[in-house]
């Protein structure tokens, strides 16, 4: 399929914020490392984010084939010497790891909304896009299958386990709303293969509202969209700060 110029940039735009959520979820998740409630898990959640890792490294590769750059350095460049302020990784991904039930929760409802969007993107008349959709499309579904026995365990566990579940939620749900905000407003996507943002978000919920209530939590009420990419923190700072500093020592060094 043949696109303009301004579809291209579009693209391009919404390639890297999925990019850019995937990096900092990535970077998140691994904080774990060591650290995760038991062993098996410890090296399952690393696993997890080494894979989330391989998908923004897919969508950069993408994003620079977009922009007729390397898709071998250029993706290294977004990721090391950009400032915080040039990132859209949204806010959701950016918010410190938390606790166990926090983190989990986090991934749950991201590995929900991404096998809403991969499977809509699987079958995008794009076919650099549909590739990529389908490439990780078959690691998410794995994820999903954990997150959501996690979930399950933690929510219909003790007195405590539900009370972490239930505050994480409550923290979480408002930050959703960003997830849906790639950039392109309301204007429709469907030359993509990408759902219109209210028609994406309500599948998203039908998906996750009865699996969370199954698993003894309450949803909130629907998150307003008042939340935007353009709106960045001091937790990505610092973030960015652990990120990027061993390549920002040696700026000419070959990885």
């Amino acid at each position: 399929m043949n696109m303009t110029a301004e579809q291209i940039k579009q693209l391009a735009g919404i390639a890297l914020a999925m990019a850019d959520d995937e990096l900092i979820l990535a970077h998140r998740n691994s904080e774990w490392c060591g650290h995760a409630p038991i062993l098996e898990e410890d090296i399952a959640f690393a696993n997890l984010a080494l894979d989330e890792l391989g998908h923004a490294a897919l969508w950069y590769k993408l994003h620079a084939e977009l922009l007729g750059q390397d898709p071998e350095t250029y993706p290294d460049r977004l990721i090391f010497f950009r400032e915080p302020f040039e990132f859209r990784a949204s806010q959701f991904v950016v918010l410190p790891k938390g606790d166990w039930a926090f983190s989990m929760l986090r991934q749950y409802l991201w590995d929900a909304l991404e096998s809403v969007r991969l499977e809509a993107l699987s079958a995008s008349p794009i076919e650099p896009l549909s590739q990529t959709a389908a490439k990780i499309r078959v690691e998410e579904v794995y994820h999903l299958l954990h997150t959501q026995a996690w979930v399950r365990r933690l929510g219909l566990g003790t007195d405590e386990s539900n009370q972490r579940m239930q505050q994480a939620l409550d923290i979480l749900w408002p930050y959703c709303a960003q997830l849906f905000d790639l950039g392109s407003g309301e204007e429709d996507l469907s030359v993509f293969g990408l759902p219109k943002v209210e028609d994406e978000w309500n599948r998203w919920e039908q998906l996750v509202v009865p699996f969370l209530a199954e698993s003894g939590l309450t949803v909130p009420e629907k998150a307003q969209r008042t939340l935007s990419r353009s709106i960045q923190s001091q937790h990505l700072i610092d973030v960015l700060a652990e990120l990027q500093q061993v390549a920002r020592l040696e700026p000419q060094a070959r990885w």
